[in-house]
């Protein structure tokens, strides 16, 4: 059996991509490469309007590191443009492959997909998406801190898992989140919201 990852314990940020017309509709997007709608696109200059901020409560961004797919990397380009600084690609972001269910209605298949009971036919498996996650992970921990990944719902979802957080839970679009080890005594990661 293959033994589940460890994150080190090096603070960064994390920015889901402004929303598409899938994620309105409740679709699963999985690797299609669907872009920004006039929503997603007013949420990322949002985001990025915060993230400008952070510098003065000690947390300014120096790297930003995104998912290949359009929505991240305009997310991701968005808020680049506002803290002046360039974007790294790393395909190892990139959303998980949900095979026959991209295009489709979330359905009560995502719990099992979630706990490892089920994949589906094509798909990548919910642990291959962890293992994939927390080798992008670390190659970000090892750039010039803070970085701020740009990336995607599902890739989190395996990320909450890897800080011993509930997995199954959906992150909002361009919601930026501070994310911090355990304190002494924690189990989990602290995941903070810019307010």
């Amino acid at each position: 059996m293959t033994a589940e990852p460890i994150l080190a314990p090096i603070p960064f940020w994390y920015l889901r991509h402004g929303e598409t017309d899938w994620n309105a509709q409740n679709l699963t997007q999985g690797n299609i490469d669907n872009p920004l709608n006039a929503n997603g696109l007013a949420q990322a200059h949002a985001a990025a309007a915060q993230l400008t901020q952070v510098g003065k409560i000690g947390r300014a961004i120096t790297t930003i590191i995104s998912s290949p797919l359009s929505r991240a990397r305009v997310t991701a380009d968005i808020a680049a443009a506002a803290l002046g600084l360039p974007v790294s690609v790393d395909k190892g972001l990139r959303e998980v492959a949900f095979g026959e269910q991209e295009g489709q209605p979330m359905g009560d298949w995502y719990e099992d997909w979630v706990t490892d009971k089920f994949t589906p036919q094509d798909a990548e498996s919910f642990l291959n998406l962890r293992l994939r996650a927390a080798a992008a992970l670390a190659r970000a921990q090892g750039q010039p801190p803070l970085v701020l990944i740009v990336a995607h719902g599902a890739l989190f979802r395996a990320v909450r898992k890897l800080m011993g957080l509930p997995p199954n839970v959906r992150t909002q679009n361009a919601q930026p989140l501070y994310c911090t080890p355990p304190a002494p005594g924690q189990t989990g990661w602290n995941l903070e919201p810019i307010t």
